[in-house]
């Protein structure tokens, strides 16, 4: 009979050491690499407290430096009072600093007077510290303080804002009852009206125009209530003609007192068109028909001929918004409407 022998050899388990768990790491390598990361961030921590107390010992030193600086100064300080003192004390203060001395001390008492007057009247030392604000401001702009509350009445006066009261251009009224300046129911001006346009009037608006800076002269024709004879109008045919010159005024044929006005209006435009002295003007014939009294009120009714109530107003103003020029090609914005 035969026996096998027997392998008592060790037999290894090929297990890797956990290998390949972590990133292929084993698990001695993944511990060191851990610990390698904490050193780095402990090496950081570390360098960002040294740099904070760095910077704390910088500032201690430079206020200590500034410490030292103060207390020179405030032995400097004592040492002057004492000497001055003794000086007062044995009466060796030359006259030119008795003089200085009793000049300071005025200027100091005074200070401290005014300082108890404000606070008394409720000024604080932040309402001061303002005003010092605003004072350099004006010295900026080469404005005194003492002339700053007339200087601010004449920017608010100037229509900058405020509550001023506004001085408008006066209004140039030409009414019909001591001079005739059209025929009854006529659009023609009479001989001594355009001589009066083109002389008075002119230069009033003239002066105007220059006084309060304005550009735009309003012409508006103003009638009473007594009706127009006629029955047809050929306005919208011959407006715009007899504005440009190209048609007589007597071309124009209204039918009621709106365009009666109207008329009127352009027959003097054209006349204030012409001058020289209103050249750089635009000039804009309007009508107020039968509505307006002198006085500027509605009418509530009143018939027949009114010779106050036939009249030509004439102001001026300025351009407050752009010209806006509209032709066939131009679309219109959607919020803008044409009848």
């Amino acid at each position: 009979m035969v026996t096998r022998a027997t392998d008592t050899r060790p037999k290894l388990e090929h297990k890797g050491y956990n290998r390949g768990l972590i990133l292929g790491l084993t698990m001695a390598e993944s511990m060191l690499l851990l610990v390698f990361c904490l050193l780095l961030v402990a090496a950081a921590m570390i360098s960002q407290e040294r740099s904070h107390r760095y910077e704390a010992e910088r500032k201690l030193k430079e206020a200590e430096q500034q410490l030292v600086l103060l207390e020179q100064k405030r032995s400097e300080q004592s040492w002057l009072i004492v000497q001055l003192q003794r000086q007062l004390k044995s009466g060796d203060l030359s006259p030119a600093d008795q003089a200085k001395l009793e000049k300071e001390w005025r200027e100091l008492v005074l200070a401290r007077e005014t300082l108890d007057s404000l606070n008394k009247e409720g000024t604080t030392s932040q309402d001061l510290r303002e005003l010092a604000k605003i004072a350099e401001v004006l010295k900026q702009h080469n404005v005194d303080l003492a002339e700053a509350p007339d200087a601010v009445d004449k920017l608010l006066a100037g229509g900058l804002g405020g509550s001023a009261p506004h001085e408008w251009p006066p209004i140039i009224n030409l009414d019909d009852v001591r001079t005739n300046y059209f025929q009854s129911g006529s659009t023609e001006l009479t001989k001594n009206f355009v001589q009066l346009l083109d002389t008075t009037v002119a230069n009033e608006i003239a002066d105007n125009l220059s006084v309060y800076e304005a550009n735009i002269v309003e012409v508006i024709g103003h009638t009473d209530e007594q009706p127009v004879s006629r029955r047809i109008s050929n306005l919208d045919d011959t407006l715009i003609g007899a504005m440009d010159g190209r048609l007589p005024i007597s071309a124009v044929e209204p039918a009621d007192n709106a365009g009666l006005g109207l008329a009127r209006a352009i027959a003097v435009a054209n006349v204030l068109k012409a001058n020289p002295k209103l050249k750089n003007a635009t000039i804009l014939p309007m009508s107020a028909a039968q509505l307006i009294l002198p006085g500027d009120t509605i009418s509530a009714g009143q018939a027949g001929a009114v010779e106050t109530r036939r009249r030509i107003e004439i102001r001026v103003r300025g351009r407050t918004t752009p010209v806006a020029v509209v032709d066939g090609s131009t679309p219109l914005p959607a919020s803008v409407s044409t009848h």
